[in-house]
């Protein structure tokens, strides 16, 4: 889910940040977060963003213990991630799965295809990188998403 949220705080340009640390941030195993030796406050279940890190940029759910323990000069910022959001990053992982899977249809490099009788055309409106036709998360999502924009 942290991936979704990654990219759905990215394509919103908004990443819900409260509190910023910068310095020489380590990433304990046990999933612990320090700054220049210091334990920051977060709380179980909270977000948070990691920049600066060769194992762990993006956004992560404390405590994380999935991260490899690591110590970089980087930034930590602590996040209030509004509950809709997580609930629409949920939404958009659940579409992804279905309509992004490599058997999906949507996945096909063809706009359109006829053969034995059988024809199908897909939709122009694809934004996204990856194959060339349907439809991507960013516009499927675009009305949602809108509502915690940054410009």
């Amino acid at each position: 889910m942290e991936i979704e949220l990654t990219e759905v705080c990215q394509e919103l340009r908004n990443w819900f940040d409260r509190e910023h640390y910068f310095g020489r941030i380590t990433l304990a195993a046990n999933g612990d977060v320090y700054c220049n030796g210091v334990a920051i406050g977060l709380l179980d279940g909270q977000y948070f963003r990691v920049t600066g890190s060769v194992f762990a940029d993006g956004v992560h759910k404390y405590p994380d213990t999935q991260t490899v323990g690591e110590t970089f000069d980087g930034a930590v910022w602590a996040m209030a991630v509004p509950a809709s959001v997580i609930k629409l990053a949920t939404e958009i992982a659940e579409w992804r799965a279905k309509y992004e899977a490599p058997d999906a249809a949507s996945m096909s490099p063809y706009m359109a295809e006829s053969f034995g009788g059988y024809s199908y055309s897909k939709g122009s409106s694809y934004t996204g990188a990856g194959s060339g036709g349907g439809t991507s998360w960013k516009s499927a999502f675009a009305a949602k998403l809108n509502a915690w924009r940054k410009i």
